[in-house]
């Protein structure tokens, strides 16, 4: 079956429909999925394994009859035998109407007269089970799977070279992303926030790594180290890179819902700083990831302490302690995909992290525990292509 899907908006709902993809390449082992984006969204695809081809169309944009004519083109060119549509806009149905595509489907609304097959819209849910939602217009109404992701082999040895430059060793690191990717000032979380928190946490745990993420035009970590905060950071070039990133820390902390994303993917302990968003609405409901927000709807509102609360207070699967005894270890398997497996056990003390294992580092899957000895929810945070 071939099927075209419409995903236009930013980089996080492109990862929050992964898992519709996915489950419709299960289903359909021999599907051939490709996906039209905005431009900025396009290289999520980098770390999906389910979309054979990703094509930009600025769906925002001001659009000629000719940019339309060509996108219609496009669309009408491999014969598909079914569209899924996130934009269920008067102008997209009856485009999706004249590409003659059998099987039409979308959220009720405008386009309701070009579509075969509408659904419900029900926003309240995590936006990744809404979006599934649309493959009840193919008959589809199995559970959305979780999200997971495919990072490339060389996004991986990149990140395992950059932990190399930056030295940081085997014992792990907290990893900072304080970028915000709406633009909206009250997702941004203000500098001395951030080095308040870093604060405690250092003092909480002195010598553990803290790498901030940076690219152009976003300057926190030499913000933080001008604070007098000795963080390193790394720039990752694309998200699969920054995947390898995330797999790789101990401990994510993040105002990116992009960076977040992919920490539920590899399944890295996160801590989300939301102001706009309803933290419910974009992240599942997993001890291992806890979104903090304030009733302001401003990021700014976040006392730091909350953040510190949050690690020793047991809200993740995996808290900081101050001692041994209530410490949760965390075992990664890492290595080669059905090949030799890195085997590691990581146990954070009142003076850094313990890390005891044996093998090749390459890969990195896993399992954690919120009580020592109590092992369960298998990750695989990295496969190798």
């Amino acid at each position: 079956m071939r099927t075209l899907a419409l995903v236009p908006g930013g980089i996080s709902d492109q990862f929050l429909f992964f898992p519709t993809l996915s489950n419709l390449q299960r289903l359909y082992p021999n599907a051939h999925i490709d996906v039209i984006t905005e431009p900025r969204s396009v290289g999520a695809y980098r770390v999906c394994r389910d979309a054979e081809k990703a094509t930009a169309f600025d769906f925002g944009d001001r659009n000629s009859l000719a940019d339309w004519g060509n996108l219609l083109g496009v669309m009408r060119e491999k014969e598909y035998d079914a569209v899924i549509s996130l934009n269920n806009s008067w102008g997209i149905g009856l485009m999706l109407w004249l590409t003659g595509i059998p099987n039409r489907i979308a959220y009720e609304g405008p386009a309701n007269p070009f579509l075969t097959q509408t659904v419900a819209k029900q926003p309240g849910q995590y936006k990744a089970d809404m979006f599934h939602d649309l493959l009840q217009g193919l008959d589809i109404h199995s559970p959305c799977p979780a999200l997971s992701i495919s990072v490339p082999r060389k996004d991986i040895e990149w990140a395992e070279t950059e932990q190399k430059r930056l030295g940081l060793g085997s014992g792990g690191y907290i990893l900072i992303d304080g970028r915000t990717e709406s633009g909206d000032p009250k997702d941004s979380y203000p500098l001395n926030s951030w080095k308040l928190a870093l604060q405690e946490i250092l003092e909480r745990q002195p010598g553990t790594p803290i790498v901030v993420v940076q690219e152009e035009g976003h300057s926190l970590a030499q913000e933080l180290v001008d604070a007098g905060l000795a963080v390193k950071a790394t720039e990752p070039t694309d998200v699969g890179k920054l995947a390898a990133m995330i797999a790789a820390a101990n401990l994510l902390v993040s105002t990116h819902q992009a960076a977040l994303h992919l920490a539920v993917a590899v399944e890295t302990f996160s801590i989300g700083l939301f102001g706009t968003t309803d933290p419910k609405n974009v992240l599942p409901k997993n001890d291992k990831f806890v979104g903090l927000s304030a009733n302001t709807g401003d990021a700014k509102n976040i006392e730091p302490q909350k953040i510190l609360e949050t690690l020793m207070g047991g809200r993740l699967g995996w808290p900081l302690s101050s001692g041994f005894e209530p410490l949760c270890p965390k075992v990664f398997f890492q290595g080669l995909f059905l090949s030799s497996l890195f085997f590691e056990l990581l146990f954070l003390g009142p003076s850094g992290i313990l890390r005891f294992g044996f093998g090749p580092s390459l890969g990195q899957a896993g399992l954690a525990c919120p009580l020592p000895g109590c092992f369960h929810a298998l990750k695989v945070v990295g496969e190798l292509l």
